[in-house]
């Protein structure tokens, strides 16, 4: 591609491509084309002017591979369009800056083109609308905020003062407007981080279930679900049956049991069982607008601070009321008393507070961090307790096999090939570390036994060859299943080495392998529990299913406040129960099937990396990235919305109130009150939509990937 260089300073770049009139979608492939960069921080594509403005990263290095990457793109290029998610927001964009636009412009030619009279009917015409609000307010016996608005329109022309009443409704409107603007482009990211990102299907064939790419299946084809996995499209059982979390679709808390015959939607859970669908369609056939219609309903996306504003709005509109009438009482004087009704709290309180929240939501997605609902980060700012799973969550989310031992006759890569293939259908970083390993050693294990069972917390079972073959703990294999050591290799099991985590697997109640795994701390974990004491959390815990002496050495070089070993889900769950109980708040991170009751006990339950499906459906906020650091910074942006959050309710009352006073004084006229009212709206709710971060804490993202 040929592109001009207009601008350039330190890690940023200006360039023009020399396209007239560039179109929206071909805007969005080269944008999400640099965004998928390594070496791209942020990059920004403004199609009415064919400019892209990039900040990069890698210095002299850094700037030589963007430069050959904008030479090498094409509009055309198959791989670059791929990039592009199902819906963006830069349609919405510009639906709401032309709206913004002709507001603007049709005020100014009607105050310059037309006479006064036809301004004046324009007017009353259009305060039709809002004065029908505030009467159906009244109506349900209710004094609300558009009773308040009708009233000072109203009162505004019985005074033959129509530019005041014209005024008023312009500046409702651009907030409004405004308003809708930011609340919708906020929703749409939300949605875009949230939709479904299922790339890998079972599609079951007459011989064995293949796994292939999602888009290759179409409406008939049949797949294959079991614990733990989203079901990636929507279809009807046609074999088994299972226990499937769909609150993300219905709201239903409790899991349904889906029979033959019932029909299955794509995004929600398998929580317990298997069974094979009969696809009803592709992919990419509305999930994203069920998306964007969940969130727009959900209760979860208002915190207690926003039901607090948007309650304290409505009950203030009386008084704004009472000071009209009791000011008029005094002062004889209508202007001064319509002081009180060109100025309230609630526009402000109304728009800024979701605004904030949403902000925060959004600005959370560009740290990899999914926040579900605004009352989750409100949570999150207060907690006071955190408690981490250990294997994948504490330690590193890629653990790796470093030694095999095997009893009886099984061989080494036969032992593997039976282990990877009954552990590739439960995605946990042990289960990959195991099918990994057989990838390295280019051992085949297509499918070779029947039905999986995945029993939580504990292990697999299945049938091979007519034998039962088990793998997992052991106290699943050895202590619950009653597997036996084969004769004389008894002193294998004592010489295990204490510093690796062991998979067991059994075939007919006999031990075949032990299969160890080197599962390393995070590299982080460290420094991240250090800052979340300094941001103000008092106790830190880890809960893990480990053998006591590998928890105490952990829990000891992490500095935790608290650990439990050889726990179970039940466990995990009664320890936060016990938590609640003691009157503490808690955020619960973790990664695994074991770990979901506790994440929906929680107040704030957090899936981190690639863990378990049923973990990041139920979880509240899921982090993709592979760093433990975003939990920081989800704290601070949580802990900074609510210091913006009071900041605004403090602008918006001392305002507002000197408003109010220097109308009644007689210092301000009713219109000058009203555009000052409606200005600082707009402004307070521009400034909620500014990042919660600073540059400096943003550098944080940066040094992540360079040290990647």
């Amino acid at each position: 591609m040929r592109f001009v260089i207009l601008h350039e300073s330190s890690s940023r770049i200006r360039v023009r491509v020399p396209k007239y009139n560039m179109t929206m979608e071909q805007a969005d492939i080269l944008e999400y084309y640099l965004r998928n960069k390594p070496f791209v921080v942020q990059a920004t594509v403004h199609d009415r002017t064919s400019d892209t403005s990039i900040r990069y990263r890698g210095g002299a290095e850094g700037r030589k591979a963007l430069l050959e990457a904008l030479r090498g793109f094409s509009f055309s290029d198959e791989e670059a369009i791929a990039l592009v998610p199902e819906q963006t927001s830069r349609a919405l964009d510009h639906k709401y800056q032309e709206k913004m636009v002709s507001m603007v412009m049709f005020r100014t030619l009607r105050n310059i083109f037309l006479p006064i009279w036809l301004r004046n009917g324009i007017t009353i015409v259009k305060s039709a609308g809002f004065i029908a609000k505030g009467i159906k307010s009244l109506s349900k016996g209710k004094l609300e905020v558009a009773t308040l608005d009708a009233t000072a329109i109203t009162v505004s022309m019985l005074r033959n003062d129509f530019d005041t009443a014209s005024s008023v409704m312009f500046l409702l409107d651009i907030g409004d407007t405004l308003g809708e603007w930011t609340r919708r482009k906020s929703v749409t990211d939300l949605a875009s981080v949230m939709s479904l990102n299922v790339t890998k299907v079972w599609k079951k064939t007459e011989d064995v279930d293949v796994l292939v790419d999602v888009k290759e299946v179409k409406p008939g084809d049949k797949i294959v679900v079991r614990t733990s996995n989203v079901i990636p499209l929507d279809g009807k059982v046609v074999e088994g049956s299972a226990s499937v979390n769909q609150a993300t679709m219905t709201g239903e808390s409790i899991p349904v049991r889906k029979e033959v015959g019932g029909y299955v939607y794509a995004g929600t859970v398998v929580e317990d069982g298997s069974c094979v669908i009969e696809v009803a369609q592709s992919a990419g056939t509305g999930k994203y607008d069920q998306i964007v219609k969940i969130i727009e309903e959900s209760e979860k996306l208002k915190s207690e601070t926003e039901e607090k504003a948007f309650h304290l709005a409505d009950r203030l509109v009386p008084y704004s009321l009472a000071g009209t009438v009791i000011t008029y009482l005094l002062t004889r004087n209508a202007t001064r008393a319509l002081s009180f009704l060109m100025v309230d709290f609630s526009c402000a309180l109304n728009l800024s507070m979701p605004l904030s929240m949403l902000s925060a939501i959004k600005e959370a997605s560009k740290y990899d961090i999914s926040v579900k609902g605004g009352k989750f980060l409100e949570a999150t700012a207060t907690a006071d307790t955190v408690v981490f799973d250990k294997t994948g969550t504490l330690t590193h989310a890629t653990p790796s096999v470093v030694d095999i031992i095997t009893f009886g006759d099984l061989k080494e890569e036969e032992s593997l090939r039976i282990a990877a293939c009954l552990e590739e259908h439960y995605p946990h970083s042990v289960a990959n570390a195991v099918v990994e390993e057989a990838k390295k050693r280019h051992i085949s294990h297509e499918e070779m036994h029947s039905k999986v069972d995945y029993v939580v917390a504990h292990g697999i079972s299945s049938n091979i060859d007519g034998k039962n073959a088990i793998i997992g703990s052991y106290h699943f294999v050895v202590e619950d299943r009653k597997s036996v050591v084969p004769d004389g290799e008894e002193g294998k099991i004592d010489t295990l080495p204490t510093e690796y985590s062991h998979l067991y697997l059994a075939i007919d109640g006999v031990l075949q392998a032990v299969i160890c795994i080197f599962d390393p701390l995070r590299e982080e974990a460290a420094d991240v529990i250090k800052e979340l004491y300094e941001l103000g959390v008092s106790k830190v815990c880890m809960l893990t299913g480990d053998n006591e002496r590998t928890a105490a050495a952990v829990a000891k070089k992490l500095d935790l406040t608290e650990y439990r070993a050889e726990v179970l889900p039940e466990d995990k769950l009664a320890f936060i129960k016990a938590e609640h109980a003691a009157g503490r708040k808690v955020i619960m991170v973790g990664d695994g099937v074991n770990d979901a009751p506790a994440l929906s006990e929680s107040d704030v339950g957090i899936a981190v990396n690639e863990g378990a499906a049923i973990a990041r459906e139920i979880a509240d906020i899921t982090i993709s990235s592979d760093d433990l650091r975003r939990i920081v910074l989800l704290r601070r942006i949580s802990m900074q919305l609510m210091e913006r959050i009071d900041n605004n309710y403090k602008f918006i009352v001392a305002f507002n109130a000197g408003l109010i006073g220097l109308g009644v004084a007689g210092i301000l006229k009713p219109s000058s009150s009203a555009l000052f009212h409606n200005g600082s709206t707009i402004l307070s709710g521009l400034y909620s939509t500014t990042p919660l971060l600073s540059e400096s804490e943003e550098d944080i993202k940066e040094l992540d990937y360079e040290e990647a």
